[in-house]
C-alpha cells in the first residue's frame, strides 16, 4: 500500500511518540526496579570504593565518596519525576479550571485571571521557584509549589483560548439551549477537544520541570546534599571527570534521555 505525502508526517509523529514512550518506560523501569535488583543505600559512604569501577552491586560504579551511583541515580530520577508529575497535575487542574471559568464567564473575571497570569508570566520561571524555595523550608514541597505556579499559566492560556472558540460552536449553543449544565457541556464538548492538547502540554511541562530541578541543583541552590538529585550529581562529579568520566556521564545521560523521551512524546502528538 503506497503512502501519500500527508501520511508521512503522521507516521513520523507516531514513531517519535513511540520512541519517546519507550525511553520513558526504560527510565521509569530503572528508577523503580533498580532498588529491588541492586539494593543499596544511596547515602551510604564507603572510603574503600571511592571512584571504584562498576561491579555486581553497582553496575554504574561509585562516586567520590564511595556511594553507589546506581542507587543514587535511581533515587534522583524518582525525585525529579515525582515532583514533575505532581507539578504538571496540579498546574493542569488549576490552569484548566481557571481557563474554563475565564472563557465561560468573561467580563471582569476574565480580565482579572488574565492579569494574574500575565503577572506570573513576567517573572522568570527559575526565579519564581527560587522565591518559593526561600519561603518554604521543605525543598521537594517548595519545588512542587513553585513549578505549579510556573506551569499553570500555559494550561490557563491554552484552555481559555480553546474554550472561547468552542463556546460559539452550534453544538454547544444547542446543548445550552436544551438546558444542559456546564458539567455536561465540559465533558461532552470541551474535554474531547482539550485533552490531546493538554497531554502535549503536560509532556512539555514535565520536561520543563525536570530541567528546572536539574538546573537549580547544578548551581547548588536546589536539593541539598547528601540527597541525590540529577543536577547535584553532575556538580559533585564534575571535578573528577578525568579520573572517572563515566561517573559524570551517568547523570548527564539520564537527564538527556528523560528530556528526550518527554519531548518526543509531546512533539509526536498533533496539537
Amino acid at each position: 500500500m503506497s503512502l501519500t505525502l500527508t501520511d508521512l508526517p503522521q507516521q513520523s509523529r507516531a514513531w517519535a511518540r513511540l520512541m519517546g514512550a519507550c525511553l520513558l518506560v526504560l527510565v521509569l523501569a530503572f528508577a523503580l526496579l533498580a532498588p529491588l535488583v541492586f539494593p543499596a543505600d544511596p547515602l551510604r559512604q564507603s572510603l574503600g570504593q571511592i571512584l571504584a569501577a562498576p561491579d555486581a552491586a553497582s553496575p554504574l560504579g561509585y562516586d567520590h565518596l564511595g556511594r553507589s551511583l546506581t542507587a543514587r541515580l535511581a533515587s534522583a530520577l524518582r525525585l525529579s519525576l515525582a515532583i514533575a508529575a505532581a507539578a504538571v497535575l496540579s498546574g493542569a487542574i488549576l490552569g484548566v479550571a481557571a481557563g474554563v471559568l475565564a472563557a465561560w464567564r468573561g467580563g471582569w473575571l476574565d480580565r482579572a485571571l488574565s492579569l494574574i497570569a500575565d503577572a506570573f508570566l513576567a517573572l522568570p520561571g527559575l526565579l519564581l521557584v527560587l522565591i518559593v524555595s526561600a519561603i518554604v523550608p521543605v525543598t521537594a514541597f517548595a519545588f512542587w509549589i513553585g513549578l505549579t505556579l510556573v506551569l499553570w499559566i500555559e494550561f490557563f492560556r491554552l484552555t481559555r483560548a480553546t474554550v472561547s472558540r468552542l463556546l460559539a460552536a452550534p453544538a454547544i449553543e444547542a446543548s445550552l439551549l436544551l438546558g444542559f449544565g456546564p458539567i455536561h457541556v465540559f465533558r461532552r464538548h470541551l474535554w474531547p477537544e482539550l485533552a490531546p492538547m493538554l497531554l502535549t502540554l503536560g509532556a512539555f511541562g514535565a520536561a520543563t520541570a525536570v530541567m528546572m530541578i536539574a538546573a537549580l541543583g547544578f548551581v547548588s541552590v536546589g536539593v541539598r546534599p547528601p540527597r541525590p538529585e540529577l543536577g547535584l550529581m553532575m556538580v559533585e562529579m564534575l571535578p573528577y571527570y578525568r579520573e572517572a568520566p563515566m561517573a559524570l556521564l551517568v547523570p548527564v545521560a539520564a537527564t538527556f534521555l528523560t528530556l528526550l523521551g518527554l519531548n518526543l512524546v509531546a512533539g509526536g502528538r498533533r496539537a
